[in-house]
């Protein structure tokens, strides 16, 4: 099973921005014997979904040819009692990038209103990987088609 806490990628710009978004429903394998008094969505799922799709920024800005893991999140902020039943747009962007590592910042709207951000998440770089399988994830998960041309 894979948890993916965003389900389309709407933008993506190489080295700058993506956008996303992410139907919170009460469906949620997260809620399953959890919650039994009342639904909250936890902030670690608004701080993955964040951090999936910036680390989905950083491969795709390296042309695939790294795969991304995150090793530092600071400066969170989480609005509380967030209940399921609404749809989230997610915004990823990144800061600086180098060889070893990228830096970047995201952070979750819902009707316009930021309810969640990250002002900071550090990835450091793996350069073992398989381009083209990382290339045929991302396409799968994003939604998107291989031949999107950059917005």
């Amino acid at each position: 099973m894979r948890f993916l806490y965003y389900d389309t990628v709407d933008k993506i710009e190489k080295g700058k921005t993506i956008v996303g978004a992410k139907t919170f429903t009460l469906s949620e394998e997260f809620f399953k014997k959890h919650f039994r008094k009342q639904a909250l969505v936890p902030g670690i799922i608004y701080i993955e979904a964040m951090a999936q799709l910036l680390g989905w920024l950083v491969i795709y800005t390296h042309d695939f040819k790294l795969s991304a893991v995150m090793s530092l999140v600071e400066d969170v902020d989480i609005a509380p009692d967030l209940r399921p039943g609404f749809k989230a747009e997610i915004h990823g962007e990144i800061i600086s990038t180098s060889r070893r590592d990228s830096l970047g910042k995201a952070w979750i709207t819902v009707d316009g209103k930021t309810i969640a951000s990250v002002n900071r998440i550090i990835y450091s770089h793996v350069h073992k990987v398989n381009s083209q399988d990382l290339m045929n994830l991302f396409y799968y998960y994003s939604g998107i088609k291989a031949d999107l041309n950059e917005q």
